[in-house]
């Protein structure tokens, strides 16, 4: 049997199933690394979402008092400070979450690919299929990117908070 490298000439019709899931499988492992990079983001977008809410409710209680008073105020302009840092925040994980889904896709696309120039011996199909890969690989790159700029964010968010326990002792 003539056996050549997957991406240089066509594999011959009689493959056998172990072959094709070895060619499938970093595709498929990247699809399961997306995956818990999405169950991750998923989970700040909870906690984001939820952090507004509360800030929100605690702005509406404050406004609920007939008056603000100075700290009252202090405290109304560092919520809502807290908030629009929160809003871009939550704009970085949704862009993440679609890199990452989007990386599911072409590594989706990728297998099937595969799979298909296996079974068919479909010949100068390679690039393509890499081609998909690659572009998977850039959108977990860029998902990553968004995800770091987001825990930066969310560093931001803290101090913003922490800076009004310090100034209350002072």
């Amino acid at each position: 049997m003539n056996r050549t490298h997957f991406f240089s000439k066509p594999i011959p019709m009689n493959t056998t199933i172990v072959e094709l899931i070895q060619a499938m499988l970093a595709p498929g492992l990247m699809i399961s690394a997306c995956g818990l990079l999405l169950l991750g983001m998923n989970n700040k977008y909870s906690l984001i979402v939820n952090r507004i809410r509360l800030l929100n409710e605690e702005k509406r209680g404050i406004y609920g008092n007939h008056g603000v008073n100075d700290p009252e105020s202090s405290r109304l302009s560092n919520i809502e400070l807290q908030i629009s840092h929160l809003i871009h925040r939550m704009g970085l994980v949704r862009n993440a979450v679609f890199s990452y889904s989007v990386a599911v896709a072409f590594f989706i696309v990728s297998c099937v690919l595969i799979g298909v120039r296996i079974n068919a011996e479909v010949g100068a199909f390679y690039w393509i299929i890499v081609s998909f890969f690659y572009a998977g690989m850039l959108a977990v790159f860029v998902g990553i990117i968004f995800a770091a700029i987001e825990v930066w964010k969310g560093y931001r968010i803290i101090r913003i908070e922490i800076s009004e326990s310090f100034r209350g002792i002072e």
